[in-house]
């Protein structure tokens, strides 16, 4: 019976299979049930006593054999299909392709470098929602009843609530840190806003916007131009030039429209800047008294300011692009120019 057993291992140890139907056949040899590992087992009751321990030692063990083998057998003949499917796919007579690395987005570039430059003076970073609510993305910043922002054509409006949209500036995440914030308050608010209007080259329904919010003791419109002017230095040139031109916002009195000497023509005039030699980037003031009330800020104690740009159009005049379109149509000729630009 030794004998028999052991011819039976040899003889497993020495299959091979190449095919699905190898496989299948050596199972109905060795493995199942009416195999002959099975009918040599049956035999075990005519073996001596004495003897029958050790006998099925060796039947244990060339059982365990034959369940490794066929293993082994379903693993090469695996390893065998998935190398013959894969190089049935490939064409060495074609040309390597380089291995390339992707590129991070021009906005994304300019939204880090903004951040960076302000956090460098203090400013941290705050969040708030998308879809937000009318006390914070209107009331609270003192647009009256009347306001054309108010309205279906230049605001996304939730259909189920109209008192809901789609914030149309990230002002109303400044109104969120003025009220769970005590002064002094130094924040900064990127992120994207929505606002019902017609895509072109010069504007699109949904932009991102940065807005910057500083509430102390004695703020004044000077600290905001110094801001103003060691961020538009620090962007775009230490030979940068600032305009402020007076205007209205409802959150801020008084406002000014900000501009910086056109960085095409160096202040010359150009048909980027209108032959002004200044280019609008943004927004900016005075918080109004009444923004601050709403926020549970006393502004006999506080004064602040506050200032907003697009992302867009700063990247557009960083990088000298006229449509605004790009940043948003996913055209990898376009994202490929900014490979390696920080």
């Amino acid at each position: 019976m030794k004998d028999k057993v052991e011819e039976l291992k040899k003889e497993i140890l020495e299959y091979t299979a190449h095919t699905q139907e190898d496989l299948e056949n050596f199972r109905q040899k060795f493995i199942s049930r009416k195999g002959v590992i099975t009918d040599l087992m049956k035999g075990m009751k005519d073996i001596a006593p004495e003897i029958r321990k050790d006998v099925g030692i060796l039947f244990n063990d060339v059982k365990n054999t034959a369940q490794e083998r066929f293993q082994e057998l379903i693993d090469k003949i695996d390893e065998q299909s998935n190398g013959s499917e894969q190089n049935s796919e490939i064409d060495f007579s074609l040309p390597p392709i380089p291995d390339t690395l992707g590129s991070e987005h021009p906005l994304n570039t300019v939204k880090s470098r903004i951040i960076e430059i302000f956090e460098r003076i203090g400013f941290n970073l705050s969040e708030g929602p998308e879809v937000e609510d009318d006390w914070h993305n209107f009331t609270a910043l003192n647009f009256p009843p009347n306001h054309p922002a108010r309205e279906m054509q230049d605001t996304f409006f939730i259909e189920k609530d109209p008192d809901i949209a789609l914030r149309t500036h990230t002002s109303s995440v400044q109104v969120r840190i003025m009220e769970n914030q005590k002064p002094p308050i130094r924040t900064l608010s990127p992120g994207k806003v929505y606002r019902n209007e017609a895509i072109s080259a010069r504007a699109h329904c949904m932009f991102h916007q940065v807005e910057g919010l500083y509430i102390d003791k004695n703020v004044s419109f000077a600290d905001l131009k110094q801001t103003l002017l060691h961020f538009v230095r620090e962007f775009f040139g230490k030979d940068t030039k600032i305009r402020l031109r007076p205007s209205y916002f409802p959150f801020t009195e008084p406002s000014a429209e900000v501009d910086i000497s056109c960085n095409i023509c160096g202040g010359k005039g150009c048909n980027i800047c209108k032959y002004t030699g200044y280019v609008e980037i943004g927004g900016c003031g005075m918080v109004d008294p009444n923004v601050l009330k709403s926020a549970g800020i006393d502004p006999e104690e506080y004064t602040g300011f506050a200032f907003g740009m697009g992302i867009e159009r700063m990247a557009m005049l960083k990088y000298q692009i006229n449509d605004l379109r790009l940043f948003t149509e996913n055209d990898i000729r376009f994202l490929k120019q900014f490979s390696g630009i920080s």
